[in-house]
């Protein structure tokens, strides 16, 4: 099941990219939307959890859709 969760505060290239690196290190099955300031993850509940978790820790402000 894919989940959307929005980032509004994602900016730039740079940003996609620290966020591509951390989702990658949790094995986490994802894509990112620098347009529409999304980031879509494919899996349960749980992998939603991480991947906010990982946002949060990177200083962003991701909010799930």
């Amino acid at each position: 099941m894919e989940r959307k969760i929005s980032v509004p505060d994602m900016h730039c290239e740079a940003c996609v990219k620290r966020i591509e690196n951390a989702l990658r290190a949790a094995q986490l099955n994802f894509t990112v939307s620098l347009e529409e300031k999304t980031v879509t993850v494919d899996g349960c509940e749980n992998c939603l959890n991480t991947a906010i978790a990982e946002l949060e820790d990177l200083g962003f402000t991701p909010t799930a859709m």
